[in-house]
């Protein structure tokens, strides 16, 4: 089969395509899927550049996200059968095999049903980015209907998830873009007020949409300078989440005196750490956003979408940043 092979660690030129042996079936619970697309992601851009994780080492096949038709299955899966359309988040950080390719392999429970009334393409450019906001704003963060949250980088792949998972909470939603183009985008998921940071003054503007009392939750995509810009603008008792590493001095004095909750966001630990009950979460989390985008009320921005031979392309495209929705590549 082709696949884009991560050849050594370092820039986009270390992605090659390349003809690889085709994966098989060699536990009666995998099933083997014909790869119709595969989510790019900024964690395979910082593999690419940093390296493997469980410590392995070039060559390996990146991408976290699939989507795909099953072609085949072992003789105890009970799920699945062939022609069945799945969608998933497996592989792609150095042990098993990722989904730059046109076939991969996984054990039945790694895979969910693929949302009725979308496409493959957009299938694959979700699973990721919608387990991290559930786990963001409803497992670490206890969202409740009106409460008022802030969402950093609103257009990005996992803001403008969250945007919509709020709001189906019942929450108010502020969030935060760097232009028009991406404010009107937000509006239309339903954002209740949109601050652009590069002509506004965000600690201003929360005050004012807040009346001064601040915001319950805010949603940190961003980095340690959101991070820290972001602890002024909870109200007491708020909760801070972020996907990111806040970076090192952090003052935590402001957040003792308020009694914020600050948590950490990581979807990929329990594949990491090879966690059974915290993967079966994450399943449920896939069906039941799976049913909200087959009922229209999910939805996911795919703003490009490249042939497999040019995912180093799609690398530079999000090294760059402000991308607004999600990459994919098609197979």
């Amino acid at each position: 089969m082709q696949a884009v092979v991560m050849t050594d660690i370092g820039n986009i030129d270390v992605l090659k395509l390349q003809e690889v042996a085709e994966p098989e079936i060699v536990s009666p619970h995998q099933i083997k899927v014909r790869l119709a697309a595969a989510g790019v992601n900024p964690v395979d851009t910082k593999l690419r550049k940093k390296g493997l994780f469980y410590g392995a080492q070039p060559p390996a096949i990146l991408g976290c996200d699939g989507a795909g038709e099953v072609v085949a299955v072992g003789e105890k899966v009970v799920r699945f059968q062939p022609g069945d359309q799945v969608w998933f988040c497996h592989g792609g950080l150095g042990r098993e095999q990722g989904n730059y390719a046109q076939f991969t392999v996984m054990d039945e429970n790694r895979a969910e049903f693929a949302p009725a009334r979308i496409s493959s393409t957009e299938a694959a450019a979700a699973p990721l980015a919608l387990i991290t906001a559930w786990e963001a704003l409803y497992d670490r963060g206890g969202l409740r209907k009106d409460q008022t949250v802030l969402i950093h980088a609103g257009a990005g792949g996992v803001g403008h998830l969250a945007i919509q998972l709020a709001k189906l909470r019942g929450a108010r939603v502020i969030t935060t873009v760097s232009s028009q183009t991406k404010a009107d985008f937000v509006q239309s998921l339903g954002a209740d007020a949109v601050i652009n940071y590069k002509s506004q003054d965000l600690g201003e503007t929360i005050h004012e949409l807040t009346e001064g009392k601040g915001v319950d939750m805010v949603f940190d995509t961003v980095g340690p300078e959101v991070f820290r810009q972001s602890l002024p603008l909870l109200a007491e008792y708020g909760t801070l989440i972020t996907i990111l590493d806040p970076g090192e001095g952090l003052l935590t004095g402001e957040a003792r005196n308020k009694n914020l909750t600050i948590a950490f966001t990581l979807m990929l630990t329990p594949a990491l750490k090879d966690l059974p009950d915290a993967l079966a979460h994450q399943g449920e989390i896939l069906r039941l956003c799976g049913e909200w985008m087959s009922e229209g009320k999910l939805k996911v921005e795919v703003s490009k979408t490249l042939p497999l031979a040019e995912a180093g392309k799609a690398h530079s495209i999000i090294e760059e940043g402000h991308t607004q929705g999600k990459l994919v590549l098609e197979i």
